[in-house]
């Protein structure tokens, strides 16, 4: 674990933790000075503040994975109810042969929503997987993700007026359904309302004032080893922020956001097996390589 890279924040914090430690090496070698003036600074302030600093951290990374672990209980809702829907309409339906029609536009919803959280363009994957006259109702669509509920919806209501599925049925279908449109919103609501700004203002201030004064209060006492803690301080402080930072936004595309796609394929593949089909290619692989878990 020493020796991991990827997956890894020191990648993105190695310039400011090179030049905190570089300005470490300057402080330890003037011995405290600057400008002939001998900065009158030792440990204890920094004791203090770094206690104060640690515990706002830990705040804000609790919060920024609380945010994270929501994001993945959402999805795996999203799993569990497109089963509970297609095995629905295999099982209480008149004709089982129809539920390719909601179990394709369940598998759309899902790409389109992973889609959606990343903004990006879904087309690709909803002509692979819909009809072209419900590509064309979806194209001028804002929301696509609810637009194909309201379309599995359509489904169950045009089955219940076929005399296909009796309407205490479809009122159980539409128990998770229901759930999938909260799973929905709560990932709607993750992704438009970040962390107020004004704590990664606060963090990222003191966490930079803290290590640039640092070495002035620990080379009296360490001497020549001030840059070796003051490198080893900068980085715990700077990893926290970054990591915080990075989980934060947990639909994202870096090593430690959620990997969508390898959760995507998984629902897709396990959709297709329950109706018998053989799992697509694009659905084989269930884990992707940039990220660190699925």
């Amino acid at each position: 674990m020493l020796f991991v890279w990827r997956g890894s924040v020191l990648p993105d914090i190695a310039p400011q933790l090179l030049w905190t430690t570089a300005f470490a090496v300057l402080v330890t070698v003037l011995h405290g000075r600057l400008f002939q003036w001998k900065v009158p600074l030792n440990f204890v302030p920094f004791s203090l503040i770094g206690l104060t600093l640690a515990i706002f951290l830990g705040f804000r990374n609790s919060t920024s994975y609380s945010r994270y672990w929501e994001a993945r209980t959402l999805w795996g809702t999203l799993l569990n109810e497109t089963r509970s829907l297609v095995r629905q309409a295999l099982t209480l339906t008149a004709s089982p042969s129809n539920a390719g029609v909601p179990a394709a536009r369940l598998i759309a919803f899902v790409h389109a929503l992973r889609h959606q959280l990343r903004g990006t363009d879904p087309a690709t994957d909803l002509a692979r997987l819909l009809p072209a006259e419900d590509c064309e109702r979806l194209r001028a669509a804002r929301f696509k993700p609810a637009v194909l509920l309201l379309m599995v919806g359509e489904w169950l209501r045009d089955q219940r007026q076929r005399g296909q599925l009796d309407p205490m049925m479809a009122q159980a279908m539409e128990v998770p359904l229901g759930r999938l449109t909260e799973a929905l919103g709560g990932c709607e609501r993750i992704a438009a309302t970040p962390i107020p700004f004004t704590y990664s203002v606060i963090i990222h201030r003191t966490i930079y004032l803290y290590c640039v004064l640092l070495p002035f209060g620990l080379v009296d006492a360490i001497g020549a080893m001030t840059p070796v803690v003051v490198a080893f301080i900068a980085y715990t402080f700077f990893a926290l922020e970054a990591l915080g930072a990075e989980i934060e936004e947990p639909f994202g595309t870096q090593p430690n956001d959620l990997a969508l796609d390898a959760m995507s394929r998984t629902i897709e593949a396990t959709l297709r097996e329950m109706l018998g089909e053989p799992p697509a290619q694009e659905a084989a692989a269930t884990r992707t390589s940039g990220y660190m878990q699925t």
